[in-house]
């Protein structure tokens, strides 16, 4: 999408478009009354909405006079919880208004870097859910590997669940609870808490020992929680899945997993990380089934298998988007668009 370019964008938001975008959720009923509001102030004012930039920002005359009628509307909110869930939904809604007609909703790159046809679908072993846990800033990011999990895996077994966004929370934690609390892991590398390694879990002692839970299965399966957002953002996200955790089940600690086999990003050049030691979400989610394959009771479900589908998708994406800012003449290294910037 050019930076300014006008286009006009259809009437609301259809349950069809918006599940287009890899989910499964009906629409969010604030998303949808944020995008009827945007709408109707352009019926009001008889200017049209524009976008351009990253994360379809609104541009241009509209964009003045919208923010100040959203600012508005979000300091008249007394309730935390409602500042939030205006600020996800808002977000949510500009990022897919401004993105219509420019990236696939498959792929989440421009149409014409679509990388849809080289994706090879793998499925996961019914036995295992991810969740991907997204900040509205990172929905429709096309450098965002967690949705190639779902591209692999399909929306069932790897769900998206957005931040801040009421129905999809609670979708999430029905599923935690139907599972039960053993059955349901987060990846954060908060090294404070001492989270305990898939070898801690799953390789000492019987495996049977997961707080009683004795079969896993589709119906129960094991939930693992991919933190998808900045790093910055992840703090936020991490105190209000604590406080829920907290709530639901008493503890005051999250039950997190830490990896023991992961290098450096793949997507470091491109999209850098705080530190070498982090990586991305997709690569996390590969790095967990691989260990996970290593507990003999896992090893007959193919983790390995479908852990290199993964590492196979995010070649897949950093070639579409190496390749793309080579044909826009960008620098595709971190130290040379660091250079550039200082100069």
């Amino acid at each position: 999408m050019a930076e300014g370019a006008e286009r006009e964008k259809g009437e609301g938001l259809s349950l069809e478009e918006w599940q287009g975008w890899g989910i499964s959720s009906p629409v969010p009923a604030m998303v949808a009354e944020v995008v009827e509001n945007l709408r109707a102030w352009e019926r009001e004012t008889g200017t049209h909405m524009s976008f351009g930039g990253l994360g379809g920002k609104l541009q241009g005359s509209f964009k003045v006079r919208e923010d100040i009628k959203h600012r508005a509307a979000y300091d008249s909110l007394t309730d935390p919880e409602k500042k939030l869930q205006f600020f996800a939904a808002r977000q949510i809604a500009c990022r897919v208004l401004g993105s219509r007609g420019y990236l696939c909703q498959k792929c989440w790159l421009p149409m014409e870097d679509c990388m849809c046809s080289r994706l090879v679908p793998c499925p996961l072993w019914c036995g295992i859910r991810f969740w991907l846990y997204m900040h509205p800033k990172d929905f429709l990011r096309q450098n965002n590997t967690g949705k190639l999990l779902w591209q692999i895996f399909g929306i069932q077994a790897a769900p998206l669940c957005l931040f801040g966004i009421h129905e999809h929370e609670e979708i999430m934690w029905d599923a935690f609870r139907h599972s039960g609390k053993g059955m349901v892991w987060f990846l954060y590398p908060n090294k404070s808490l001492s989270p305990k390694s898939v070898h801690d879990i799953f390789l000492e002692g019987p495996f049977t020992g997961l707080e009683g839970q004795t079969v896993i299965s589709k119906e129960k399966p094991l939930n693992f929680v991919l933190i998808d957002g900045t790093w910055s953002n992840s703090a936020a996200m991490y105190r209000r899945l604590k406080d829920r955790w907290t709530s639901l089940w008493g503890d005051e600690d999250l039950p997190c997993i830490s990896l023991s086999t992961l290098g450096a990003s793949m997507m470091h050049e491109l999209r850098p990380q705080p530190s070498w030691d982090r990586t991305c979400t997709a690569a996390a989610a590969a790095g967990l089934l691989s260990e996970l394959h290593l507990c003999p009771e896992l090893s007959v479900y193919g983790l390995d298998k479908q852990a290199e589908a993964v590492e196979n998708a995010i070649d897949v994406l950093l070639d579409a988007l190496t390749t793309r800012r080579l044909r826009r003449g960008r620098s595709i290294t971190r130290r040379d668009r660091h250079l550039h910037l200082i100069k």
